[in-house]
Order: C-alpha cells, then structure tokens, then sequence
C-alpha cells in the first residue's frame, strides 16, 4: 500500500468515527485555501453548453469541505468530495478520497 491509499483509509474511519457518512453526488476539485480549521475550500471547474449561441460556457465554483481531524491537504491536492448531511451554515461536504497530492513549494 501506497502513502495515499493509507490516508484514505484513515479519512474513512475517522468519518465513520464522526457519523459523517457520505452519500449522494460526488465530486472532484483542487484544494485552493486550507486556512480554516477542519475546513478546505475547493474549486471546481463547470462546463455548460448555452444552447441560444451553441457554444460551451466555463465557470468555476468554490465548495466548503469538512477535513476530518489530524487529516492534512495542501493547497493544489487533487481530491474526491461527497456529499453529507449538513454540517454548519456553508459545509455539506466532506473529503472522500485524496487522488493526487499538490506540487510542492
């Protein structure tokens, strides 16, 4: 087993530890701010067709992930959300899986 699959193995008990269960869409983004407390922001990238002018729109939106304890990202972490019950007033999201770590530096 490699460094990422021990640390998503962990980030699943310590969900099943917080009874924070994930169910519903999942999605994944990269980690952009890791400043607040068991709390990352993550940005993903949504493509949407405008039929009127049949082309293809770009957006980004920024989701609010609940990070279990003693669990560390970087800013630039490739990782997999899903969805969850509420957790605060912006937080409905937690970390699934870690797929790929940030450059570093």
């Amino acid at each position: 087993m490699n460094d990422l699959e021990i640390i998503n193995n962990t980030i699943l008990d310590k969900l099943k530890q917080e009874r924070l269960l994930p169910r519903g869409q999942r999605l994944v983004g990269i980690v952009i701010s890791n400043k607040a407390k068991n709390t990352v922001v993550v940005a993903r990238e949504v493509i949407r067709k405008l039929p009127k002018y049949n082309r293809y729109m770009r957006s980004k939106s920024k989701i609010h992930v609940h990070v279990p304890n003693g669990i560390e990202l970087k800013i630039g972490d490739t990782i997999e959300i899903a969805e969850t019950r509420k957790i605060s007033k912006t937080k409905s999201w937690v970390v699934n899986k870690i797929l790929k770590r940030g450059e570093e530096g």
